[in-house]
């Protein structure tokens, strides 16, 4: 992985599954350059790794707390993680 790179994973809850979340944070992911995965919870958050350049990490993490237009975000949790390789492009896994 690139030394410019950071990785978090992040999740988030409030209203945030049935209103195209995942599909949302696909989008902004790739529009900012970051590469990772996003997927829906059995408990209602969804759960997203993110993983680029810190400046464009920042960016994502406020977006998360506006999220798409029906989306009511209560919590945005984020987590440092090693990752042992860049992941390739940004995917709906769930």
């Amino acid at each position: 992985m690139p030394d410019d790179c950071e990785a978090a994973l992040v999740r988030i809850t409030g209203k945030v599954q049935g209103v195209s979340f995942r599909v949302w944070t696909r989008d902004e992911a790739t529009r900012l350059g970051l590469a990772g995965w996003v997927r829906n919870e059995e408990d209602g958050s969804v759960a997203a790794l993110i993983a680029g350049s810190d400046t464009a990490m920042s960016t994502m993490i406020e977006r998360f707390w506006r999220g798409p237009s029906g989306a009511s975000v209560s919590s945005v949790e984020t987590q440092p993680t090693a990752l042992a390789a860049m992941p390739t492009g940004f995917r709906i896994t769930g």
